[in-house]
């Protein structure tokens, strides 16, 4: 590993110059400055910044890197890496940095000396590059990574058995005209979403195409603006699966703006099951992803919790994922059903079981409205989370 040392002799300074450029000291001139960081990132040189008291060595503080910072997805997840970080007595040093690896290298520049470990969302597939050029040196857990990193420990999302399992239970319904607004192109959660999608209409029988996969971005503006497009398709689609729960709250808004119903005239389904999913008209049929305890099990990944030290990397687990049926579909829960875990599209690695809520094969659509008419709770018991 490099030192101090190092980085004076290969930018021809002093080590106290060095000193003062991670200080953020004004005494340095920006030559210099610029001459000293390009030598720490080419010798992959990353300052303790508790190594100036020589007590503990250590910040005691982990940087979160996030793509957005607002949101119930990113607060969810920021909440559960903070319970597990203040039972250990750690501090969260917490910023957002865009899928653009420019933005998440400058970004984790500015952690430079200031942080002991990381926990970043990369779903862009180029961010690993940018953690390797900048901290390479630095234990870090990377969240929904293109793929499985030997340098660090990964967690992420069973993606495309969820999917999967959604789009099975529309089948299950009666649809067979169905459609999907997809996340970014360059987002690896998007990517395994699509193809759990797509494997689904195959095991069926069914069509896919790119005339039923409408582009949005995982924005509620771009939900919005791509169900105009689903509407418009001849013949209508039955069934939308929407590749996440905030582009699906832009989809009841435009649905309402038609005058269209939910589900008689489309059926919705989703991804994530943040809080506000329940609370739509009707509650929404998604998948649920357990955010918080994501966020919990990235820290517990990056803290040994017996010697509050960090863990040896290359761990590389997936996150469970529950399907949640509401009234979005058209239909409600009728048992829980525990599934076999299906081999991973991406990792070739087995998730954990996911447990879904199906009616059995005979359960027609008709039926499924017929029940939506039927005073009821907002959401069956059997899949309350």
């Amino acid at each position: 590993m490099a030192t101090i040392r190092d980085v004076a002799r290969d930018s021809g300074v002093s080590i106290a110059t060095v000193s003062r450029v991670f200080n953020h000291s004004p005494l340095v001139s920006g030559g210099t400055r610029d001459r000293v960081l390009a030598a720490s990132e080419r010798l992959g040189y990353w300052p303790n910044g508790l190594a100036r008291s020589l007590i503990t060595n250590r910040t005691h503080a982990v940087g979160v890197l996030l793509p957005e910072l607002h949101g119930e997805f990113y607060s969810e997840l920021i909440h559960g890496i903070d319970i597990a970080a203040s039972a250990h007595g750690q501090h969260l040093l917490v910023s957002r940095a865009t899928s653009t690896s420019e933005e998440l290298a400058a970004a984790l520049r500015s952690m430079r000396g200031r942080v002991d470990a990381l926990i970043v969302m990369a779903p862009d597939p180029s961010a690993s590059a940018a953690l390797k050029a900048c901290a390479g040196q630095v234990p870090a857990v990377l969240l929904n990574t293109a793929d499985a990193e030997p340098a660090w420990d990964t967690l992420t999302v069973a993606n495309f058995d969820g999917a999967y399992e959604v789009v099975g239970h529309l089948i299950g319904l009666g649809h067979r005209d169905i459609a999907t607004i997809t996340g970014p192109t360059y987002n690896v959660d998007a990517q395994q979403r699509l193809a759990g999608y797509r494997a689904a209409l195959k095991g069926a029988g069914l069509h896919s195409g790119p005339d039923l996969e409408f582009a949005g971005d995982f924005s509620e503006a771009s939900g919005y603006a791509a169900t105009a497009r689903v509407l418009a398709r001849t013949p209508r689609p039955t069934a939308l699966f929407v590749a996440n729960d905030h582009m699906a709250i832009g989809v009841f808004g435009a649905l309402e703006d038609a005058g269209s119903r939910v589900p008689e005239d489309l059926a919705i389904v989703s991804f994530d099951d943040i809080p506000m999913a329940r609370y739509l008209t009707p509650p929404l049929t998604t998948v649920h992803v357990d955010l918080s305890r994501m966020g919990q099990r990235a820290m517990e990944m990056l803290l040994d919790i017996r010697h509050e030290g960090p863990l040896p990397a290359g761990r590389h687990e997936v996150m469970p994922v529950t399907l949640v049926v509401r009234g979005s579909c058209g239909a409600h829960a009728l048992t829980n059903v525990q599934h076999a875990p299906r081999a991973h599209p991406v990792t070739n690695q087995a998730p954990r079981s996911i447990r879904a809520c199906e009616p059995p094969a005979q359960y027609s659509v008709e039926r499924a409205v017929a029940a939506q008419r039927t005073p009821r709770g907002r959401e069956s018991s059997a899949t309350r989370s």
